[in-house]
């Protein structure tokens, strides 16, 4: 007898020895969701920028800057655990050519694509300061996403210490990328720009690698010590698209946990896509 998706999905987490997952998947069609501690808090590592690009999207939309509008790129900011400064290390970020443009202005716009597709830790403290950790939390909650929590901005060592984190549960982020799939939280050329930006994703080790060719991809990955996450919204070619979000702890080898992941989605897709279509 054949197991069932969430049966099957459950065995391979099991016989991968990982400490802790959580999965959310949602057909956008027909509403059938699978949830596998979808409530358990962790942490979000980088996929937290997509709740920052929600509310940088959402404060410009209210007319309090323009996303074609300039900041200057500066690398001093304040921790939350006691007001003191710190600075980011080009050598421990995902992108370093934001750093030779320190003392310059560049478009928000520019920074929110850094921040997505190449996971620049510099462009997304920028835009934190921007638009305040506060704001953006309160945003989720408005969205009904309560397991997604800013708090800070990356680096804080200080408040790492304290345990002042970010946290994101698989739920709550299927929540939001539901939405934003939808159009349901901004205008609809909004809907998409974001959408664009999370599809040219340039780290595509999880999701997406063992998808077939021409599957489109609008993701976010994250990863910092043990935990390992990718979460985004999966197009076939030709219809049944899919929120996919799966958070990990427990992984000591990075090509375990990309391989781990790939399979839960090419598992998801060969179920909800492939079977559809014979």
């Amino acid at each position: 007898m054949k197991l069932s998706l969430t049966d099957e999905l459950n065995r391979i987490i099991k016989n991968s020895g990982v400490a802790e997952v959580g999965l959310a998947a949602h057909r956008l069609g027909s509403g059938e969701e699978i949830l596998i501690n979808s409530d358990i808090s962790f942490h979000p590592a980088s996929t937290m920028k997509v709740c920052v690009m929600l509310e940088v999207f959402d404060q410009a939309k209210q007319g309090l800057f323009s996303l074609n509008g300039s900041i200057p790129v500066e690398n001093e900011f304040t921790s939350i655990a006691d007001g003191s400064m710190y600075s980011l290390s080009a050598e421990d970020d995902s992108e370093t050519d934001l750093y030779h443009y320190i003392g310059q202005q560049m478009p928000i716009r520019e920074l929110l694509r850094r921040m997505i597709t190449v996971s620049s830790n510099l462009a997304t403290n920028l835009l934190i300061d921007l638009v305040t950790p506060v704001r953006t939390t309160e945003f989720m909650r408005e969205l009904g996403a309560e397991g997604l929590i800013v708090r800070r901005g990356v680096e804080d060592n200080k408040a790492f210490r304290q345990g002042l984190n970010n946290t994101a549960s698989a739920g709550g982020f299927k929540h939001i990328l539901v939405k934003l799939a939808k159009k349901e939280i901004l205008s609809p050329e909004d809907s998409d720009e974001m959408i664009d930006i999370l599809t040219n994703q340039q780290f595509n080790e999880m999701i997406p690698a063992w998808l077939p060719v021409g599957v489109r991809t609008a993701h976010k990955t994250g990863w910092t010590g043990e935990y390992y996450h990718d979460v985004g919204i999966v197009y076939p070619p030709d219809s049944g698209e899919f929120v996919l979000v799966i958070l990990t702890r427990g992984f000591q080898k990075e090509a375990d946990a990309h391989r781990f992941v790939a399979w839960l989605a090419n598992t998801i897709y060969s179920r909800w896509v492939k079977q559809a279509s014979i």
